[in-house]
């Protein structure tokens, strides 16, 4: 239980006692007391003036001497401060705190809690690479499935990989017309950049054959359904849903390179999956649904044979589930699919990790879901995020102006690499060694600053920005983890797990209040799907120990026993360090 759980009930006892009225904890807003006050944490007393005819500084009195009257096992001192009653938590509280984890190394894990929890992200098309907008996608999916796993939920990570449809096919057509039988192996290019390369090519050759029929007089709306090219692809499209022996045979072989690419990557970055869906597989799973809707009267059928959904007495609109030719739209899909995925694994909740661009889609999934009655779909819970800019602008994959995510883990490592040696702390270092830590904080900065900020904002990823040692990085709260471990080896000291009985200094107890937080802040992560929460606090308690550090030696401190208290200080902070960085994919190395 963490302090404030522990002051609430007592502040309420206190209120009832002293005004004979009922209260709950949603009465009570505390908050941590600002540092520039005397005090620990804050009870803002605004909202008992009116009722109690009281004056906030008569009441902060009165609530406070009661406290640490009736209390004194955890109140030491209070002070008002303007409509603030700021209470002081008594050294012993926090030295308690500190001797009783400083040698977890799972502080603030719970124990399974019986709910289930899926997370679907990556969901990435099998024509291109994964680029910069799938690596935002892939840390939030996996942070916020670590996240809850630690705070006791079972989880399922599953991606849909959307392998079918016309962007395929273009692919496809390309390679046909150019490759002369290239493979990546006989390139050297890896699987899923051979495959994207033709994508980018069909973009350019569809461009160029528009132009010439623009030039013979054509419309540009006409010459983009007219142009060779485009009518080719179209015509794929059609034999593979056919299922015309050629066309699935070079799909699958098409597939199949792009996959082994992703695995590269995947790997690479350190995003896993308990099961891959395949849109190959799953776009037909919508027919049943149709037809339950339509019995149900949830549906209903146009006069061109269409099939629809009314949703305007939602606050949205009509939505077609079927065209009239009875071929499945996205929605009809997804709608199978969460019926399917029900069905094995049984989730309280489910989670789709995609992009801003589809709120409508998935508030109009979940409302068709408990309109139909499908088990679970109460629980289906968009996780939208905002896109990834360049500093140079948006992203687009025709016109082959997306960042890899090969590449820019490459461009990571580089300047990982130059960052590093300008800093000259790795002369003992062997190669295999600093290759090693080129990678942990290359992809630390990436993760971290994708991470950092809240997944409902757009961002603008800047990679010499990431990587700074100095700043709101990954790298800054890596190597802060690195010179706690240094501290700890030096002598081979080990922290003593004696009681310490010395007053604490204002930077201790400082820490030790961040570092007593850190279970409530999972919480929050976790109510908010949120990891940037951990990062603001990995960073802030990053800082925190450096600012400790400054002022006060842990190897040659004024006591033996102010020793091991600061030994002690230091290894839970690595810890926690470990922990939240973990929680985001984020290793730590022991030195830098």
């Amino acid at each position: 239980m963490n302090i404030v759980s522990k002051i609430k009930p007592l502040i309420i006892s206190t209120l009832s006692g002293l005004y004979g009225q009922d209260y709950h904890e949603t009465d009570l807003t505390i908050n941590t007391t600002k540092p520039e006050f005397e005090g620990d944490y804050t009870l803002v007393l605004f909202s008992f003036v009116r009722q109690l005819k009281k004056s906030p500084e008569q009441l902060g009195q009165e609530i406070g001497a009661a406290l640490v009257k009736s209390h004194p096992e955890l109140f030491s001192a209070y002070n008002v401060i303007k409509g603030f009653l700021n209470l002081t938590i008594i050294d012993n509280y926090w030295l308690e705190v500190l001797q009783n984890n400083f040698q977890d190394p799972s502080f603030g894990k719970k124990a399974p809690n019986g709910q289930k929890v899926m997370v679907e992200y990556s969901s990435p098309n099998t024509n291109k690479p994964l680029h910069l907008g799938h690596l935002r996608n892939n840390f939030l999916g996996w942070s916020v499935a670590e996240i809850l796993k630690y705070d006791g939920y079972e989880i399922y990570k599953t991606c849909i990989s959307n392998d079918r449809g016309i962007h395929i096919c273009k692919s496809m057509v390309t390679w046909q017309l150019f490759a002369n039988g290239a493979t990546p192996e006989s390139t050297g290019i890896k699987g899923d950049h051979f495959v994207g390369d033709y994508y980018v090519r069909f973009g350019n050759e569809h461009k160029k054959q528009m132009a010439e029929l623009i030039e013979k007089g054509l419309s540009r709306e006409d010459a983009e359904k007219q142009a060779p090219i485009m009518k080719a692809a179209q015509q794929m499209l059609v034999d593979w849903e056919a299922g015309k022996p050629e066309v699935i045979a070079l799909w699958k072989k098409m597939n199949s390179w792009v996959y082994q690419g992703f695995d590269v990557t995947y790997k690479r970055i350190g995003s896993d999956f308990d099961k891959t869906y395949f849109e190959s597989e799953t776009y037909l799973l919508g027919k049943k649904a149709v037809e339950t809707g339509l019995a149900k009267n949830v549906f209903f059928k146009k006069e061109d044979g269409s099939v629809w959904i009314d949703l305007t007495a939602d606050g949205l609109d009509e939505k077609v589930v079927q065209r009239k030719d009875g071929t499945a739209v996205y929605i009809t899909q997804d709608i199978g699919l969460a019926a399917q995925k029900q069905e094995e694994f049984g989730c309280q909740q489910s989670i789709y990790v995609v992009a801003d661009e589809q709120n409508y889609h998935f508030k109009v999934l979940k409302l068709i879901g408990e309109k139909l009655g499908i088990p679970g779909a109460e629980g289906i819970y968009h996780l939208s995020y905002g896109m990834v800019e360049l500093p140079s602008g948006r992203m687009k994959t025709r016109e082959g102006t997306v960042v890899d995510a090969d590449d820019l883990i490459e461009e990571m490592v580089n300047v990982a690499r130059q960052k590093t040696e300008e800093l000259g702390k790795v002369k003992d270092f062997t190669a295999a060694e600093l290759k090693e830590l080129y990678d942990i904080i290359a992809l630390g900065a990436l993760k971290f600053f994708l991470l950092r900020v809240d997944p409902k904002k757009r961002m603008i990823f800047n990679p010499e920005e990431s990587i700074d040692f100095h700043g709101f990085t990954g790298p800054f709260v890596q190597y802060t983890h690195a010179r706690i471990k240094s501290i700890l080896r030096k002598g081979g000291e080990q922290a003593s797990t004696g009681n310490q009985q010395a007053a604490l200094l204002k930077l201790e107890k400082d820490l030790i209040v961040l570092l007593e937080q850190y279970p409530t802040i999972i919480e929050q992560a976790v109510a908010e799907h949120n990891p940037s929460l951990l990062a603001i606090y990995a960073f802030n308690l990053a800082k925190s120990f450096n600012t400790f550090y400054t002022e006060h030696s842990v190897m040659n401190a004024e006591t033996e026993e102010k020793k091991q208290l600061r030994l002690q200080l230091s290894e839970m902070t690595a810890n926690v360090i470990a922990s939240a960085m973990g929680l985001m994919g984020i290793r730590v190395p022991e030195r830098m």
